[in-house]
């Protein structure tokens, strides 16, 4: 993909050495951040605060998940938040699809290039389509750890080149959005942590 790679970067962990997050703990992370990155969504484009929350609260209550917000989710929720954490929780829509790609509701190929934000119509649907926690759950088949650390070690190394250029304006990273590769390691890291809260998550490169 003509994208610099450092060939001494190590390996991720092998199967062997990482416990996979449950299916239950991964839909409901992807159900409350898919809202929660919609409240903060609305909060940018000022729409009605108040309307939005109870509607978004309302679902997280039919879906039950209203007790998986992480800390920056939950302030937005209080009335509590900073402009950082609207920025930062809209963003987390992009962990979310990881989320999915794990639970195989997107396909490989619609985000092993990540160039462009994830179409977001086509992502709200997973649950939008849904009436119950049980009837996403029934929708998802998680992947094969073996697929998804190949594609936490990809994004490993797309976000090495990415902080490059950052450094060194002359490495080349193809057609990568670092911002996209960024938020979506984060969800994948996540799948193969022991951390749940995925603000906690180094991201060192």
């Amino acid at each position: 993909m003509g994208i610099a790679c450092l060939e001494t970067l190590p390996l991720v962990e092998s199967s062997s050495e990482i416990k996979l997050k449950n299916l239950d703990k991964i839909c409901k992370r992807a159900i409350s951040c898919l809202l929660a990155s919609n409240l903060a969504c609305d909060i940018e484009e000022g729409k009605d605060y108040d309307k939005s929350r109870t509607q978004i609260l309302e679902l997280l209550k039919i879906f039950g998940v209203e007790n998986e917000l992480l800390p920056n989710e939950k302030r937005l929720f209080d009335n509590n938040y900073t402009e950082q954490d609207v920025v930062n929780v809209s963003w987390t829509y992009e962990c979310y699809v990881s989320l999915v790609w794990a639970l195989g509701l997107v396909d490989s190929d619609e985000i092993k290039i990540p160039r462009d934000t994830y179409g977001y119509k086509e992502a709200i649907d997973f649950v939008s389509n849904c009436k119950s926690f049980a009837e996403f759950k029934s929708k998802t088949k998680i992947r094969n750890v073996e697929e998804i650390l190949d594609m936490v070690d990809l994004y490993y190394r797309y976000h090495w080149a990415c902080e490059e250029k950052r450094i060194n304006p002359d490495t080349d990273i193809g057609v990568l959005n670092s911002e996209v590769v960024w938020e979506r390691r984060r969800g994948l890291e996540w799948l193969i942590s022991d951390i749940d809260d995925w603000n906690e998550i180094s991201l060192d490169t």
